[in-house]
Formats: C-alpha cells, sequence, structure tokens
C-alpha cells in the first residue's frame, strides 16, 4: 500500500503559488483513496436512507411526531450511517484519522474570512439568480415550519448539519480525487456541478438553481483549496446557509 502524504489535510497547492510544495511522491499519493472506496460510499446511501426511513417509521409508531419531523430524523439517522461507514473505511482500510484526512482544521484567519464572506456570497448568488430569470419555486424547506421542534431541528440541519456533512463529502472526500484526476480548476468545478445536480430535484430541476448551487458550491471549493480546510468551507456554507434562512423567515414574516 503506498503511505499517504505526510499533510493530507491540505490539496498539493500549485506550481509558483509561493507554498513549499511537498516531495512529487507525497503528491501522487494523495488523497490516499480512490475511486473504488468513493463508489463503496455510494453504494451505501441508499440502503442506509432505506434503513433510516424505516428505523424513523418504527419510532413513529410510538411517538407521535410531525411528517417533516420524521423527514429530518431519517436524514439525521442516514448521516449518522453514512458518514460513520466512511469513518470506518477511513480508519480500517488505511489507518487514517477521519477529520484530518478530509481536511478538518481550522486556519483562524482564513475560517474568519471564510464566516464573513458567507452572507456576501449569499447576495452574489441571488443577484445572478435575477439575472438569469430563475423561476420561483416553492423552497424546499417551505413544509418544515409547522412547529417549533421541527423549526429548531431544520434550523439546526440548516446551519450546522448540512454544511458540515456536506463539506466532508463533496470538498472533503471526493474534490480530492477530481482534483488529481482534472486538475485544480476542473475538479473545483466539476465537484460544485455535481452539488449543484444534487440538490436539482427539490427546485424542480430548473437549469438555473442548477447554475446557482453549482457556483456557490465552486466557491466553496476554492475555500476549501485556497486554505486548505473543509472547516473553512463549511464556516461559509453554514453563514451562508443562514443569511438564505433568515431571508426567507422575515419575508415570510412581512407577508
Amino acid at each position: 500500500m503506498t503511505p499517504p502524504s505526510p499533510d493530507p489535510a491540505r490539496l498539493p497547492p500549485e506550481q509558483g503559488a509561493g507554498i513549499e510544495l511537498p516531495p512529487p511522491a507525497a503528491q501522487a499519493s494523495w488523497p490516499f483513496w480512490n475511486y473504488q472506496d468513493l463508489l463503496f460510499f455510494l453504494s451505501l446511501c441508499l440502503p442506509a436512507l432505506l434503513v433510516a426511513v424505516l428505523m424513523v417509521r418504527g419510532l413513529s409508531l410510538a411517538v407521535r411526531t410531525s411528517k417533516p419531523f420524521q423527514g429530518l430524523l431519517a436524514q439525521l439517522i442516514w448521516y449518522v450511517l453514512v458518514f460513520g461507514a466512511l469513518y470506518l473505511l477511513l480508519r480500517l482500510r488505511y489507518g487514517q484519522p477521519f477529520w484530518r484526512s478530509l481536511g478538518w482544521k481550522f486556519p483562524v484567519r482564513g475560517a474568519l474570512r471564510s464566516a464573513f464572506a458567507g452572507p456576501l456570497l449569499a447576495i452574489a448568488v441571488g443577484y445572478l439568480g435575477y439575472i438569469l430569470r430563475t423561476p420561483e419555486t416553492e423552497p424546499p424547506f417551505q413544509q418544515m415550519f409547522t412547529d417549533r421542534a421541527t423549526i429548531v431541528l431544520f434550523a439546526l440541519f440548516v446551519i450546522i448539519l448540512g454544511p458540515l456533512c456536506e463539506e466532508l463529502a463533496f470538498r472533503g472526500f471526493l474534490m480530492p480525487l477530481l482534483v488529481r484526476s482534472l486538475g485544480v480548476a476542473a475538479g473545483i468545478i466539476a465537484t460544485g456541478l455535481l452539488f449543484g445536480l444534487m440538490h436539482a430535484p427539490e427546485y424542480g430541476w430548473h437549469w438555473q438553481h442548477v447554475v446557482l448551487i453549482g457556483t456557490a458550491g465552486s466557491v466553496f471549493g476554492w475555500v476549501r483549496y485556497a486554505t486548505g480546510s473543509t472547516a473553512a468551507a463549511a464556516f461559509m456554507h453554514s453563514t451562508y446557509n443562514l443569511m438564505q434562512f433568515a431571508a426567507f423567515v422575515a419575508q415570510n414574516r412581512t407577508v
């Protein structure tokens, strides 16, 4: 087995970036996982989702809750199952730490800048949506505003759990493979496009929404590459979502 890079938390920077490059052999060995591991991860998603749904349905027989709350709870269980499997993959197959391998570190300056940039990105994406004449669709979280417990759990997903898990999966696990295969720019954009396509069903498969979400995902990917930190990308994603969530709540209170 090829040994992993001495610092797998950072994507290999470009030549001439003013940063000392690791030896070529170290660059070639990172990420230490491969597309077979990616396929294994993807193959677990649907079975894990089915297990999560069955668990929530069984629980609902004993405790009565709203359907939106059940949906969020199922998603939470799904996150635990798939990322638990990814944790075991990295630990048992490669003997590597989960968080550090996926770039979860905290460059304070970069993380703070990313957090402040999130709302600015949300405004920019909103303006881009206006230029593209993006069709209005009912937000996928409209149904979550049914009761206090559901709203609290949904806010937790939007601001914390969603950005955390999506950045670990896309910018932490997937993007390093695509960057190694396609190059930095193409790898970042390809990851962003896949990120946009993943959200397409929520918005009626309108291409404008794919472009908007893919653009935001590409910016998250650039932050991941520039800072070497998936945490910085997650902070930006979190404040981006917070801005959109706050705008939605404010708009519905004034209607």
